[in-house]
């Protein structure tokens, strides 16, 4: 069942300013914003180590008053904003930044006094004009490295500000003709279906996945914006070469088991799984890791922009401290190490 357009503008208007109020609005009055927007026994999920709570209180006092108190001007930059319907469930998405001075420390991540941009993704459902799960995933991985830390090998692509998308269309705030939506989601999911089904020569992967079919859903300019960790790459050598190979190489058996969110709006198409991919760890490709045979499961979303036909431009936000901490490695403990350089109670 389809979203009536009207429906779909007005969602994302109020998903917009609910979260922009509460992101800019300060410390005072913050549990009020808060429960002017969520239902009592709203659900929020996030990055590990926030992980899962319920209630507007709790939301507040774990997520918002932490996050506020170290960035106090804090405000919020969205790049991309999608709405739909998906299992009877009204989804609008949201792709971007948060941006302000880092005064105080966060999640034990030390404090900076300079200007940081927090990446986000987050796909709120929304029932009788308020929010009842928000789903939400921040690079926190990248802000450790805004900080000055970086606890694991090198990402094999660059680390960089993930920019805007190239073209209009990503923020509408008129109804779209939901055919164009339609399109751009069937693009995505056809991509999807030859991931998944996509069986690489474990003697020659990488010449294997440069001659395979998933080229033609991307555009020879395309851009692929992976996590910190993962890093940014232009084009399909580059793709190939920096994510994709090492990513079937570490984890063969990847297998999807399901998305909470399937949108399709103008250009934009989003998906996401809480998780959306479990895999067992058998190669030695990726994050300077040796394999650890561990079942790993992995927290995403894709955000898709759609543009001359395909598959243009791709941002993946992915909680990678969530899945590093099941292969064994506490990013959080390591960075306390670090920086209590050595100061340990007795």
């Amino acid at each position: 069942m389809t979203i009536a357009p009207d429906l779909v503008v007005e969602n994302k208007r109020f998903v917009m300013q609910a979260i922009a109020s509460i992101a800019g609005g300060g410390l005072a009055g913050l549990e009020d914003r808060i429960a002017a927007v969520y239902s009592p026994d709203a659900h929020w999920r996030g990055s590990h180590p926030l992980n899962e709570m319920h209630r507007p209180a709790t939301i507040a006092e774990r997520v918002w008053r932490p996050l506020l108190t170290a960035i106090p001007d804090l405000e919020r930059r969205d790049l991309i904003v999608a709405a739909g319907r998906y299992q009877e469930q009204d989804l609008v998405a949201t792709m971007g930044h948060y941006a302000g001075v880092f005064r105080e420390d966060w999640l034990g991540i030390p404090a900076t006094g300079r200007t940081v941009f927090l990446r986000a993704g987050e796909v709120h459902r929304v029932e009788n004009g308020r929010i009842v799960q928000s789903s939400v995933l921040f690079d926190l991985l990248d802000l450790m490295r805004q900080a000055g830390f970086w606890p694991i090998a090198p990402s094999l692509g660059r680390e960089l500000q993930w920019p805007s998308p190239i073209g209009p269309g990503a923020i509408c705030l008129d109804p779209v003709d939901a055919g164009i939506g339609a399109a751009s989601l069937a693009q995505t999911l056809a991509m999807h279906g030859g991931i998944h089904g996509y069986r690489h020569d474990a003697e020659n992967p990488r010449r294997s996945y440069l001659a395979s079919s998933q080229k033609q859903f991307w555009h020879e300019k395309f851009m692929w914006y992976g996590p910190a960790g993962i890093g940014t790459a232009r084009g399909w050598q580059n793709y190939v070469d920096y994510h994709a190979v090492p990513w079937i190489s570490a984890f063969p058996d990847r297998h999807g088991v399901g998305h909470y969110v399937r949108l399709g709006d103008g250009p934009v198409s989003v998906t996401g799984g809480w998780p959306s991919v479990e895999a067992t760890h058998l190669g030695g490709s990726i994050f300077g890791m040796a394999p650890t045979g561990k079942v790993v499961t992995v927290r995403v979303m894709d955000f898709y922009y759609h543009h001359e036909g395909i598959i243009r431009e791709n941002w993946v936000p992915m909680d990678i401290p969530n899945l590093l901490l099941q292969m064994g490695v506490d990013v959080f403990a390591r960075m306390q190490s670090f920086f209590r350089r050595g100061r340990f109670p007795e």
